[in-house]
């Protein structure tokens, strides 16, 4: 059950690639804004139907998740539908208030233990699939580059881009003792394939669109696409890793090499016509070092 729920949500974020779906979103949020007040009751009822499933459900958590939707609702519907401003502090705050609540697990001491990782997954779904439902369908901001990769470039940055950033990875993680010399893979081939859609679809895809075609390209928009935005960009997807082990926290090893890997992944987002690029090196970074380091 577990997994055809996440397979599901996957479906629908996967579903907003397609042109013909986000069009007809658009057009749904930009012919009747009030609409999307609809949105964070319905994936209120979503959560909170999985949560009964696995023995989670409180009015209280169920609560919690429909004031966390409704926040950045609030947020861009001050702005308009389809406005063609460059984006305002409501639309950098519904970022913020999409991402702090997941990234410090709001919440989870509402959750029994044995249900706390795929409720997380579930909440991350729902905040992945709500984020673009606002700025694909009811904001409408250009350049997010949520699409389908359109040439050979898109399948060829991600080769330079890990071509030039994993040296630089590894040479700065081992001397500042985030990650081992490498060695030989333990697991089998056939778990490392695996590995590759699994980091993909569950890290790479989500976080290239939350610091990607969210973060970093609103403020191109209002600051322009120079290095120093870029660099901005990239010292927030370093500083979200201070949390993250294995190192005790706040980890600076982690945001060092985290900050560096998110100036390639910014540059292949701003050259290449499709965050999947972003994501396909963010991907074999993260897998090289779970398999090699």
């Amino acid at each position: 059950m577990q997994i055809t729920v996440l397979a599901l949500l996957l479906a629908a974020v996967f579903g907003l690639l397609v042109p013909s779906a986000q069009s007809r979103l658009r057009g749904l949020l930009h012919s009747n804004p009030r609409a999307i007040w609809a949105v964070p009751f319905l994936l209120t009822c979503i959560f909170a139907a999985v949560a009964a499933l696995v023995g989670a459900f409180s009015f209280e958590l169920a609560g919690m998740l429909l004031g966390y939707t409704l926040g950045p609702v609030t947020c861009v519907y001050t702005q308009g539908a389809g406005s063609p401003k460059a984006p305002g502090i409501p639309d950098f705050l519904a970022i913020v208030l999409l991402w702090l609540p997941l990234e410090f697990a709001a919440g989870g001491h509402l959750v029994p233990r044995p249900a706390q990782g795929f409720l997380h997954s579930v909440a991350y779904g729902i905040a992945i699939l709500l984020g673009l439902v606002l700025f694909i369908g009811f904001r409408s901001f250009p350049g997010l580059k949520y699409n389908l990769p359109s040439g050979r470039r898109d399948w060829v940055l991600p080769l330079i881009g890990f071509a030039a950033v994993a040296p630089v990875l590894v040479l700065v993680g081992i001397a500042i003792g985030f990650i081992p010399m490498p060695h030989l893979p333990a697991q089998s081939g056939g778990k490392m394939a695996a590995a590759v859609g699994i980091i993909f679809a569950g890290t790479a895809l989500p976080e290239e669109i939350l610091f990607r075609s969210l973060i970093q390209n609103l403020l191109m928009l209002r600051f322009g696409a120079g290095w120093r935005t870029l660099l901005v960009a990239s010292v927030i997807f370093g500083a979200a890793h201070l949390d993250n082990g294995p190192q005790a926290v706040p980890n600076w090893r982690y945001m060092i090499e985290a900050t560096i890997a998110g100036v390639a992944y910014g540059r292949v987002f701003q050259k290449a016509s499709s965050v999947t690029s972003s994501a396909m090196l963010h991907m074999m970074v993260d897998w090289t070092k779970h398999f090699f380091f």
